[in-house]
């Protein structure tokens, strides 16, 4: 005698005995509806469409399987990049960096020596210095002349009269 594998599942064991019960409605083989299809029918790609009759020939000839039409270009041309401002935390670091900068520093010492600029570099002196008297106003630094410094404190007194004083 044949031994049967063990099975978990749990179904119906022989025939039912429901009087309305049809074989035949419940089974999908005998069913006539066709398969849903999925996705593009194989060979797709190779399969050229038929346009419809238009005017324009160039439509006609034109293959759907290839792609863009659009030129690229085969020498690279060199494209300046736009300078980006670089973001300081505080004004106090802007104003460090505005001061560290070798570029500036050099153009004022050209301006010094009373040699021209281009306008680039006038523009660029120009902008730089703006930006540095507007972050010394927001940190409350006053610009000393030097000036100030040649004069003699005691030229001002011969100028007070002690009279002035006295009641």
């Amino acid at each position: 005698m044949a031994r049967s594998k063990k099975s978990r599942k749990v179904g119906l064991i022989g025939v039912r005995k429901d009087p309305d019960f049809k074989p035949s409605e419940n089974r999908k083989s005998d069913s006539p509806r066709p398969k849903k299809h999925k996705g593009k029918p194989a060979g797709n790609r190779h399969n050229v469409e038929q346009k419809k009759v238009t005017g324009k020939k160039s439509a006609e000839n034109k293959d759907p399987r290839h792609g863009s039409k659009k030129p690229i270009q085969l020498v690279k041309t060199v494209t300046p990049t736009p300078v980006q401002k670089k973001k300081y935390a505080t004004p106090a670091q802007e104003l460090a960096a505005l001061e560290a900068d070798q570029r500036l520093s050099d153009l004022l010492d050209k301006l010094d020596d009373d040699k021209p600029l281009t306008r680039v570099q006038q523009a660029y002196v120009d902008e730089k210095m703006a930006r540095h008297r507007i972050l010394c106003d927001l940190l409350g630094i006053v610009e000393e002349d030097d000036e100030d410094d040649d004069m003699d404190p005691f030229n001002d007194l011969d100028a007070i009269n002690i009279d002035d004083f006295k009641h």
